[in-house]
């Protein structure tokens, strides 16, 4: 089910909001987790129990490894992080490790390896990510971990941001999920709304749009095309990249704010930057800064890597967190 098309616009989401905002207080967690697992399972309808049972597992993983100490503490934490990256790397990578080994097999002569083709379920990637954060988090004592099963369900599960991000840090998360009093407001709900607006808007007038002129010119054939199409192609697909991308981003962020959630910005006018690390810095934010709070800097950054820096703890990162070596951990 995607945000554009007809079935959400014209009846997931308005149901979805009339419960939502009958329901009390006290439930509308409740509404929302609901919602969102109807969501998933709509596109994911095999693969969402499985994300249950390893949210669940993992839960309770990290709610030991927050009371633990010293080596416990640490083994607990690889523990969740092996849950979550072997979930990740089993649905990203076993069909292409299998069809490698099966053709170094059929080359050496043996017979291939039965397998069923996996199907790679929609947000896989954004599940991970938040996962990994939540329990690098708590690990981190960042933040205190969330104190209901069912609110971590709906930390992750949560359906705007579920399929194409942005991605959430629980920290930045973890209090709006028990109390968003003050940001459940009709301002916001008006700002939300225009922004779910404008995002909906770069989706089909534009992305859209530009996807028809950019597969003309892709479909066709290299004899044909001519100097002319194929520039225009080129360009045609870059704005398609980028409003189809910023535009869902924006309706996620929309319909948070709708709910009081206050999601980061995702995009910051990337297509003006006057060079690749700015770039890089402005298109999918909450995935580059991700990557470099959570995997760059903890493996050493630009200082010759982990093994080489036994302790580098970051002063822009003190503000949150103290990061040492072996990588993820605490001062």
């Amino acid at each position: 089910m995607v945000f554009s098309s007809t079935l959400f616009l014209f009846l997931f989401l308005p149901i979805f909001f009339i419960f939502y905002f009958i329901a009390p207080s006290r439930l509308k967690n409740k509404v929302i987790l609901l919602f969102s697992f109807l969501f998933y399972q709509w596109g994911a309808p095999t693969f969402v129990y499985l994300l249950l049972l390893i949210t669940f597992i993992d839960f309770f993983i990290v709610q030991k490894m927050d009371q633990s100490i010293g080596k416990q503490r640490k083994q607990l934490l690889i523990l969740s992080l092996l849950l979550n990256i072997g979930l990740l790397s089993y649905f990203k990578y076993a069909n292409f490790f299998i069809e490698n080994t099966n053709a170094i097999l059929t080359a050496a002569g043996f017979k291939n390896i039965a397998w069923t083709h996996v199907v790679l379920p929609i947000g896989i990637s954004f599940f991970a990510f938040e996962t990994l954060t939540y329990a690098i988090d708590v690990y981190r004592r960042v933040h205190k971990p969330l104190k209901s099963v069912l609110d971590y369900y709906t930390y992750i599960l949560l359906f705007p941001k579920l399929i194409a991000g942005p991605i959430v840090r629980f920290h930045e998360i973890a209090d709006q999920i028990s109390d968003r009093s003050t940001q459940d407001t009709f301002e916001n709900r008006m700002i939300g709304f225009q922004r779910f607006v404008i995002g909906l808007a770069k989706k089909i007038l534009i992305a859209n749009v530009m996807a028809t002129v950019a597969d003309a010119s892709f479909n066709a054939s290299t004899t044909s095309i001519g100097a002319y199409n194929a520039w225009l192609g080129i360009i045609a697909y870059s704005f398609q990249i980028y409003f189809d991308f910023s535009g869902y981003s924006d309706i996620a962020i929309g319909i948070a704010l709708m709910l009081g959630y206050r999601l980061k910005e995702n995009f910051d006018n990337p297509y003006s930057s006057s060079n690749i690390t700015v770039f890089w810095r402005k298109w999918h934010i909450s995935l580059s800064s991700w990557l470099r709070d959570y995997i760059y800097i903890p493996l050493g950054g630009n200082r010759k890597g982990a093994f080489n820096t036994p302790t580098m703890c970051d002063d822009v990162q003190r503000t949150w967190s103290r990061i040492c070596w072996p990588g993820i951990g605490a001062c």
